[in-house]
């Protein structure tokens, strides 16, 4: 009789993940490419970290007690890009984020905060508890972020060359 409970418990408890992953794994795989700098269609980095995220969050699934799996997900999605990027040999640190992606002037905790703060809509003060930080501090960083994204730096101006002239033409 236990058995069979826990063989429905345990069906019931994957079709409620499965649910979940169908509703939110986009989201997050959204996040992740944000965190990562990489182009969504060419995003390896970010699917490792959702992959990380969800199977931390199907180990602790019975754990949640109410608790929202998302806002859980997102937590750990976001302490482990900030241990990888925050850490000299970490996999997300050393990467280097797409010279293309929008987020890629940003560093790693400038692209963290302003993710979780503009795209997440996580409060400030839940931010800095999250990451440790005051919340002077996540106020900063991400006033810096933003102030990048609305005005970059500009690129150096590329030398004017004379246009070419077909050799037919010269003569």
């Amino acid at each position: 009789m236990r058995e069979r409970r826990t063989a429905v418990h345990g069906g019931r408890r994957d079709r409620e993940f499965e649910a979940f992953v169908a509703g939110a794994s986009g989201r997050l795989l959204h996040t992740a490419t944000l965190l990562t700098a990489e182009l969504p269609r060419d995003n390896p980095r970010a699917r490792h970290l959702l992959t990380l995220a969800l199977a931390h969050t199907y180990a602790s699934w019975d754990r949640l007690h109410g608790e929202d799996p998302y806002s859980r997900a997102r937590e750990y999605l976001a302490g482990r890009f900030a241990h990888a990027a925050w850490h000299r040999y970490g996999a997300f640190g050393r990467a280097r984020p797409h010279p293309h992606s929008t987020l890629a002037g940003l560093a790693p905790r400038e692209r963290l905060i302003l993710v979780l703060r503009l795209y997440e809509g996580v409060p400030e003060q839940q931010t800095a508890a999250l990451l440790g930080l005051p919340v002077e501090r996540v106020r900063a960083l991400c006033d810096r972020a933003t102030a990048t994204l609305l005005h970059p730096p500009r690129r150096p101006a590329q030398p004017v060359t004379a246009p070419r002239v077909p050799k037919a033409a010269a003569s």
